[in-house]
């Protein structure tokens, strides 16, 4: 008994010898290097999100960099341990990884069909912070709703429409994002005057409120080019239609436009200049019914 049992330390001391000697080197190699690389991922991912906080314009924009980079980070972080266990098993315990591969692929195809709509969601909301497609507090038109962005998430969207509604949105089922505050707005005012006015002074009247419009220390810096009055954009009956187009910052053009619908009633009453009347339509009645 005691010759077997000192036969069997023997061997085990003989094992960890040369495991020792050929194997631990590759377990010392594989870990400072999954060490470096999950060191060097970290430093990536905070340069990314320093950078992005001194040069976006937001603050909003800077936290949806800190999402998508976190999001960068924990995948890379778990891709990084998945190989180093692989590279583990097979080059320093000899333990064949086929069926481990084998089962890991079968149960991700697993939660991928199980958790489809879940899948796509997170895709989804990834491109549209990677793309920047949208950020908080821009005014956009998706998936049947149209609101302000409220909260963007990797799994869904919040939007706030103009009575107030909160919608949420799961980012898998943003097709076509219609973002009506992205870079500039314009406002888009079809001013309606009587049909016998002289349309040279009224276009005068109308380049007059526009300028001065621009030129009001109030609204000059969120002017972002030349108002213009291109002229008549529609005649109809007794009403000619002019057109008036100023482009501003993002989520300035209803500040804008009401001020500039205000001037052009004082400057059309001052002037005494006739507002449009709708078009009256007029429809034969049919006979009255016998007594």
């Amino acid at each position: 008994m005691e010759q077997k049992f000192g036969d069997i330390l023997h061997d085990w001391h003989n094992y960890l010898v040369s495991w020792t000697r050929d194997r631990a080197p590759k377990l010392v190699v594989i870990l400072v290097l999954a060490f470096i690389f999950v060191r060097l991922l970290g430093i990536i991912t905070r340069r990314i999100v320093a950078f992005s906080e001194k040069r976006t314009d937001g603050v909003q924009r800077a936290q949806q960099v800190r999402t998508l980079a976190g999001v960068i980070h924990s995948l890379g972080v778990v891709l990084i341990v998945f190989f180093t266990g692989m590279s583990l098993l097979k080059d320093v315990f000899n333990i064949n990884i086929a069926p481990l591969l084998a089962s890991a692929g079968i149960a991700g195809l697993a939660i991928g069909f199980g958790a489809q709509a879940l899948v796509k969601d997170v895709i989804n909301g990834f491109f549209i912070l990677l793309e920047n497609q949208f950020q908080v507090g821009d005014t956009i038109r998706t998936a049947g709703v149209a609101g302000v962005v409220e909260e963007i998430t990797m799994r869904r969207t919040a939007l706030r429409d103009s009575d107030g509604t909160l919608h949420v949105v799961p980012n898998g089922s943003i097709q076509i994002v219609s973002n009506m505050t992205r870079d500039w707005s314009q406002v888009t005012l079809q001013v309606s005057v009587d049909y016998n006015e002289n349309s040279d002074r009224v276009i005068d009247l109308l380049q007059q409120v526009v300028r001065d419009f621009a030129n009001d220390p109030t609204f000059k810096p969120d002017i972002v080019s030349e108002p213009l009055v291109p002229g008549i954009e529609r005649v109809r009956g007794q009403e000619v239609d002019y057109l008036v187009l100023v482009k501003v910052q993002p989520r300035k053009q209803f500040p804008a436009a009401r001020e500039l619908r205000r001037r052009i009633k004082a400057c059309f009453e001052e002037n005494k200049i006739k507002a449009g009347v709708p078009a009256a339509v007029f429809v034969e009645g049919l006979p009255a019914p016998p007594n």
